[in-house]
């Protein structure tokens, strides 16, 4: 079984498609998402119709803040939100999309916040707040936090939320893909493995990441994409702050 695991697209359909095309090659069985379909991007609708067709998709907080009022969002990511949601609400009198706009709302609607697959867990934020608890490397050094996130994973959780790829052990570690050739074989040990952002990377590199899960050995990947044209589409947007564009050239 070859599994690719993607995390935080944000309306970013030129990354996605870059994602989805370096997929091909790499013969696919599944593809899971962990959630943050929307948020920040040009792209909320056509990114949703990318997703709907994968095998699992978790819903991530900026997903539900589309749904609901956001909570605990900045100025910024709040007015995206706002803005998302208004696309993905908008009626034009044309009810072929109407009718899309449902379904894709429905699709929101109807995440779970975890799946569990045997000793597996799949979540957007942690195994503690599944939603909303960031897990950073410098998180490494709180082993309070870490212990006790730890007591609630069985053996292996994967997650997204700080756009950050790495592997978290069990014993305080936090191991980036550079560090480990961009592979790590799963063990008998607990792990965490954040497998990054598709759509704003946040560790440097401008590059879309995810991970492919080949029964067990993981291979954090990163995929070049135009991201000139996402940021010129989130600058012909009012509604969205040229920093949300700006920053994608800069992975941070």
């Amino acid at each position: 079984m070859k599994r690719a695991i993607l995390s935080d697209i944000h309306g970013n359909l030129e990354a996605l498609e870059a994602v989805l095309a370096d997929l091909e090659s790499h013969q696919i069985d599944q593809i899971y998402c962990l959630g943050d379909i929307v948020g920040y991007g040009p792209n909320p609708r056509e990114c949703i119709d990318r997703v709907i067709q994968f095998d699992l998709c978790i819903l991530g907080n900026h997903d539900q803040g589309a749904l609901f009022d956001p909570e605990g969002f900045s100025s910024g990511a709040e007015r995206a939100i706002f803005w998302t949601r208004d696309q993905l609400e908008a009626v034009t009198g044309d009810e072929q999309q109407a009718e899309d706009n449902r379904r894709r709302l429905q699709f929101l609607g109807e995440l779970q916040r975890t799946h569990r697959e045997g000793t597996r867990l799949f979540v957007h934020g942690s195994a503690r707040s599944p939603l909303n608890e960031y897990v950073f490397p410098e998180d490494i050094y709180n082993t309070r936090k870490i212990e006790k996130i730890f007591s609630m994973v069985e053996k292996h959780c994967f997650q997204g939320h700080t756009h950050v790829p790495g592997v978290f052990t069990h014993d305080c570690r936090f191991l980036s893909p550079p560090d480990i050739g961009n592979r790590y074989h799963l063990g008998e040990e607990k792990v965490m493995v954040n497998v990054g952002s598709v759509g704003q990377p946040r560790d440097g590199d401008c590059r879309s990441s995810y991970v492919i899960d080949h029964d067990g050995v993981l291979e954090f990947r990163r995929v070049e994409y135009n991201l000139e044209v996402t940021a010129a589409k989130i600058h012909a947007i009012p509604d969205l702050d040229d920093f949300l564009g700006d920053r994608l050239r800069d992975g941070r």
